[in-house]
């Protein structure tokens, strides 16, 4: 029987009491599959809108802000109660749930027929982004000892990338394969998105085996619904959480545009370049990789910074190379230029800095009885962000540029680094507080 009142490792990250080994382990894969499984919509929507329903490429960008806008609602009116939900029945549940969502909608979606079905179908899919994106971020700040936490917050940024590069390249590039294999477009798109909803699948049944049971207090400490609900946003009264809650607004937001827009903007310069739909997927997805490259290889970098800087330092660092990152853009003409590679390395380092820096706030301000709802709360304002970012993005990316959207970004990425400046100065961490030590 294992001793559950030591701390026990994986690799050098110190996991919390009562967090065995087996269960580090399966969020660290299932952390690896969250984020790949949740964005290859994007690859799949891209090629969807192009080859299936040969939507004309001027509304393009206003139709994917639209599908996001509409996914954002759903997550607004969810995250909390989601986060209200693993307070209640546990992490490991709702997180399961999730990935069967997400598969459900990797069955429906290649059948759509019409724009309106992406629309029903995205209802779907948000359920599921819910129920992923709270478990994973709620059990990040659950499993680490305090002095561990940037180096698993950097591990999960880490492997997170790496499977966003492993999903959107290799399943990215299916339909080219299965075209090639003789299959017609539409085939190659509903094999490939089916072959991702059986991935789906098979994550589940490997968190439900290996995730942490129940929940993180004991029965008698548990707050009620009411004090669960209202606490998220309570809590924003700390300028040091509503900080992060602003950090969430934008590190969601910048990974809806990236993943979003990225790939409609290379897919679409592929097509003027005169690419078939499917190497044209291929050609945006590669621009996309090459940023989530970028991310993977400075997450680690990042993540021991993370751990000896106050939190709120540390976040003004992050956006500043973020509002660097987006900003670059402006003197790209062509995405698929062979120095475009410079500047997608600078969006993706960009980009992972601030959501890494962001959970890492979040994950020490979060009160332990309340840390599913404050992480509701957290999501709930990334959810908002992709929201306004992506609907605006969209008709600014058809009717002015495509660039336009990471200017959006890299300008908010200004304004908080900023505001992290002012929380710094005038707020900072109670004594012991801001720097974990080892």
């Amino acid at each position: 029987m294992p001793d559950l009142d030591r701390s026990y490792r994986i690799g050098p990250i110190l996991l919390a009491p009562t967090i065995l080994p087996r269960h580090g382990w399966t969020f660290l894969v299932a952390a690896f599959f969250s984020i790949g499984l949740m964005i290859f919509i994007s690859i799949g929507q891209t090629y969807i809108l192009n080859e299936h329903l040969g939507v004309p490429e001027s509304i393009q960008g206003a139709i994917s802000g639209n599908l996001v806008f509409l996914t954002e609602i759903v997550t607004l009116l969810l995250f909390l109660p989601g986060g209200i939900l693993m307070d209640r029945i546990g992490r490991r549940p709702v997180y399961v749930a999730g990935f069967l969502v997400l598969a459900l909608t990797y069955v429906l979606y290649p059948l759509a027929e019409s724009v309106e079905a992406l629309y029903v179908y995205r209802l779907i899919y948000a359920v599921g982004v819910v129920a992923v994106a709270g478990g994973l971020s709620t059990v990040l700040a659950d499993y680490p000892a305090e002095c561990s936490r940037g180096k698993l917050v950097a591990m999960v940024g880490f492997l997170s990338g790496l499977g966003v590069v492993f999903i959107s390249q290799g399943f990215g590039a299916l339909p080219k394969l299965f075209v090639g294999m003789g299959l017609d477009g539409v085939a190659a798109g509903r094999l490939a998105h089916f072959i991702v909803a059986g991935l789906c699948v098979i994550v589940a049944m490997i968190v439900f085996w290996g995730l942490k049971p129940g929940i993180p207090i004991r029965h008698e400490d548990r707050p009620s619904v009411r004090d669960l609900f209202v606490g998220g946003f309570s809590h924003a009264r700390n300028p040091r959480i509503l900080l992060a809650y602003l950090a969430a607004f934008i590190a969601r937001g910048d990974q809806s545009v990236n993943a979003t827009f990225l790939i409609l903007w290379g897919t679409l310069a592929g097509k003027a370049a005169g690419l078939e739909p499917a190497a044209a997927v291929v050609s945006g997805t590669i621009i996309f990789v090459v940023a989530q490259i970028a991310a993977l290889v400075w997450a680690p970098i990042l993540g021991p910074l993370l751990d000896r800087l106050d939190r709120v330092t540390a976040l003004a660092v992050c956006m500043g190379l973020a509002a660097l990152g987006n900003l670059a853009l402006l003197v790209l003409g062509d995405p698929l230029a062979t120095s475009g590679i410079v500047f997608f390395i600078l969006l993706g380092i960009g980009q992972i800095s601030v959501y890494l820096g962001g959970q890492s706030l979040i994950g020490q301000e979060a009160p332990t009885a309340q840390r599913g709802s404050v992480l509701g709360a957290f999501n709930v304002a990334g959810a908002i962000g992709i929201l306004i970012i992506t609907f605006v993005g969209g008709h600014l990316f058809d009717q002015i540029d495509p660039r336009a959207p990471f200017v959006v970004v890299g300008v908010i990425n200004l304004l908080l680094l900023v505001a992290s400046v002012y929380v710094r100065v005038r707020h900072p961490a109670p004594v012991g507080g801001g720097v974990p030590v080892n």
